[in-house]
């Protein structure tokens, strides 16, 4: 794939990799061409990796013209790159005004999977996560959450090429709804990246509104951050649950399998020490997703400076895990990727300026970190 030009130039110009099919279809009727139109381009922009319209010989002459002057095809950039020990790669990616990001490249034996950020730090606050410690800047546009699969594909050669991708990176996917949906649809849009909707996967700490919608316009796959079996505990790990507490989030999730191309839900369960690793928890746990056909993912917690929690051992792990297993949940234990580059799941960082003040109110909540 060439190489595409730095996202800090031609602001001023529409970036094609803002828009989905649909909406390269509607741009190109607003501009008095044919919907056909949005199928050659995406070809030439995802499949051939062209982005200099004088190229695409498909397109008319007067077409190419206006592309060129009203048009542009900018991807954010790799500025720096950390290899682990086990192969997994860390990027930050640079979004222009400052704005940094950091996506996590993942090669395995017969897969390779991209963890994408969808905002510039995040809101929620979740007190595990070292990303939720920095506050919140900005969404990303569509154009810069493609753009990090488009990145690492160019990065890594045909040979490392991504073959799935989770948008577990910063951020809280389903807040940032209008850039994220038509970016996932890019992946797995046939003439653009062609991944299997079984291949992307959304990650979301349960913004129920936002998860109805989807059901609406998207069917990939989903994982829910569920970290607690009852509402008092979620309710301070992850205090999106004070809007939308378990019974509700539930509710949400069965209704989302119903299009669900797997017909499960997967759930991912940082393991605390202390705080959510009791036998009883699990138990708690079994009965929560009696109804709702689910996955389980036990994470390791991954510490992070002045944190106040610890991992769960790896005993407490496994006992926690066996009941959930005899209750016939299927339950792994994810493999930590990338800790000794902190780029392993509530790691990334991507020095994000703390504008909404969040240690601050965190430190006066007693929840500091």
């Amino acid at each position: 794939m060439k190489s595409f030009v730095n996202a800090s130039v031609k602001q001023t110009k529409i970036n094609l990799l803002d828009f989905d099919r649909k909406g390269m279809q509607a741009f190109f009727v607003e501009i008095g061409e044919k919907p056909f139109r949005a199928t050659q381009l995406i070809k030439w922009i995802y499949q051939e990796g062209e982005h200099d319209f004088d190229r695409m010989t498909n397109l008319s002459k007067s077409l190419r013209a206006y592309l060129t002057e009203h048009c542009c095809i900018v991807a954010p950039e790799i500025i720096f790159e950390q290899v682990a020990s086990d192969g997994t790669r860390k990027w930050v990616i640079e979004m222009g005004g400052g704005n940094k990001v950091e996506a996590v490249y993942i090669p395995e034996e017969n897969r390779a999977t991209l963890c994408v950020s969808s905002q510039v730090g995040c809101a929620l606050a979740c007190t595990f996560c070292s990303t939720a410690q920095q506050g919140f800047n900005r969404n990303l546009t569509t154009a810069e959450i493609i753009g990090q699969l488009m990145a690492a594909n160019a990065r890594v050669g045909e040979q490392g090429r991504v073959t799935n991708v989770v948008m577990m990176g910063m951020g809280e996917p389903l807040l940032n709804f209008d850039n994220v949906v038509p970016a996932m649809n890019l992946m797995t849009e046939d003439f653009a990246f062609g991944l299997s909707k079984r291949r992307v996967t959304i990650s979301t700490s349960g913004v129920v509104p936002a998860m109805y919608r989807l059901t609406e316009v998207c069917d990939i796959s989903m994982a829910v951050s569920l970290h607690a079996p009852t509402d008092a505990v979620r309710d301070i790990l992850v205090p999106i649950n004070q809007k939308y507490p378990l019974q509700e989030l539930m509710a949400a999730c069965k209704k989302y399998i119903e299009s669900s191309p797997r017909g499960f839900i997967t759930f991912e369960y940082v393991m605390l020490e202390g705080i959510n690793d009791s036998l009883a928890d699990a138990r708690a746990l079994v009965k929560l997703l009696k109804h709702v056909p689910s996955k389980m993912n036990l994470i390791p917690f991954n510490p992070f400076p002045n944190t106040q929690y610890t991992c769960s051992s790896k005993e407490a792990i496994e006992r926690f895990r066996d009941v959930l297993y005899k209750a016939g949940i299927v339950t792994t234990i994810r493999k930590t990727r990338g800790e000794d580059i902190d780029a392993a799941c509530g790691q990334l960082v991507g020095k994000v300026q703390d504008k909404s003040r969040r240690a601050e109110r965190l430190e006066r909540m007693g929840l500091s970190t």
